[in-house]
């Protein structure tokens, strides 16, 4: 197989876009990834996006977005893992290169979901729980989220005020990211006075709905050399996994199996540890789930990843930096993009490109994406080189 390198960066300040579509997100992003890379053409495109026809009525999105992209005839794939899909786009896009199915992919991920009611949201997320069993019974991802925080909280001690701190970091993070939906910063006193919103996840543990797109240009590392004139950052592993889908079928509430899985394959195939990853960007779309995949991940023993972030280990300057971009908390949490963002994230840390957030001497770094509740993850490891 071909090595793979990450040549150019695109990604734009997430939010509410009211006017804006779903298409003008991605062009911009995809443009700005190609500007970066200094190139104009590619032979390909891999689209993570969750659920486009709930939230604007639009399916059929690759081809669209290749037609508005301007290149024509572009082979052109979008994939669906729920809130992993952009992960799944960037694994896609890595296939085509290694197996020299393609030579240039421009991996990109988009959702728009602001345009459509709360309650509306809130369904077409949920869509991505089991339907005959959890849907049935009209359960909500915060309430699933909240029964595993209280799960390991009754396991390992882990306390609100430890969740809470995972919210106050990503802010404090997100607050030096200019493309972040939200850039102020929390306490801790904040986030335990903010509303219940299932029993022990308060408002200020949860990521918002967010719009947004993010785009990575992908090559051989071949191809790289001959035509980057940036620091290039190389592919060095990968793993993906699955488990069930409804959370009452698993064995263990209170940890992530399938990123468990998909770490030791991604650090197999990098030929590296957890201890030797400098930066990392962590799926937080709720506080108590940074703190379990930091665990499944093996940064941390089971029990210990909420005392970690108490303790600033996994701060900006803490011994583990974990989503110096934000976050899904406070950079924000578009579905399909986010697997995308994460890999943008990490290709600034490594080309030393994050400004204020920039973490010193960042030579290895990771990204764990999940769907749903952990019902499919993704690990990319990635290093400077």
């Amino acid at each position: 197989m071909r090595e793979v390198a990450i040549i150019g960066l695109g990604i734009h300040k997430w939010g509410e876009h009211w006017d804006r579509s779903l298409s003008d997100m991605f062009i911009d992003v995809a443009l700005k990834a190609m500007a970066d890379a200094e190139i104009d053409k590619i032979d390909s495109m891999c689209v993570g996006c969750m659920t486009s026809g709930l939230f604007v009525g639009q399916e059929h999105i690759a081809v669209q977005l290749a037609d508005y992209l301007g290149i024509k005839h572009l082979p052109a794939t979008r994939v669906e893992t729920a809130c992993a899909s952009g992960a799944l786009a960037f694994r896609t896009g890595l296939a085509e290169v290694m197996s020299g199915l393609s030579d240039i992919v421009l991996v990109g991920g988009v959702e728009k979901m602001t345009d459509v009611s709360v309650e509306d949201a809130t369904f077409a997320l949920s869509t991505a729980a089991d339907q005959d069993y959890e849907g049935y019974h009209g359960i909500t991802f915060p309430a699933l989220c909240a029964m595993m925080a209280r799960s390991h909280m009754n396991r390992y001690g882990s306390t609100s005020e430890q969740l809470a701190s995972v919210a106050v970091k990503n802010h404090f993070n997100g607050a030096l990211n200019p493309n972040a939906q939200y850039q102020s910063q929390i306490t801790i006193e904040n986030v335990m006075n903010s509303t219940i919103i299932a029993d022990p996840l308060h408002m200020l543990d949860c990521s918002p709905i967010t719009d947004g797109a993010a785009a990575v240009i992908i090559c051989s590392m071949e191809t790289a050399r001959k035509i980057s004139k940036k620091p290039i950052v190389k592919v060095t592993g990968w793993g993906h996994a699955t488990d069930t889908l409804a959370l009452h079928n698993r064995e263990d509430f209170t940890t992530l199996k399938s990123t468990e899985l998909a770490a030791q394959q991604a650090f197999k195939i990098a030929g590296i540890g957890p201890r030797d990853i400098d930066v990392a960007e962590i799926h937080d779309g709720f506080s108590i789930m940074e703190v379990i995949a930091t665990e499944a991940i093996g940064f941390f023993e089971k029990g210990q990843g909420g005392f970690a972030a108490e303790q600033g280990r996994t701060a900006l300057n803490g011994e583990l930096p974990v989503n110096t971009s934000g976050g899904l908390k406070s950079r924000g949490h578009p579905a399909g993009a986010t697997g995308v963002a994460q890999i943008v994230e990490i290709g600034y840390q490594l080309r030393g490109d994050a400004g204020k957030r920039q973490v010193q001497n960042a030579r290895i770094g990771l990204t764990q994406n999940i769907g749903g509740i952990g019902g499919s993850s993704l690990i990319h490891i990635m290093e400077a080189v």
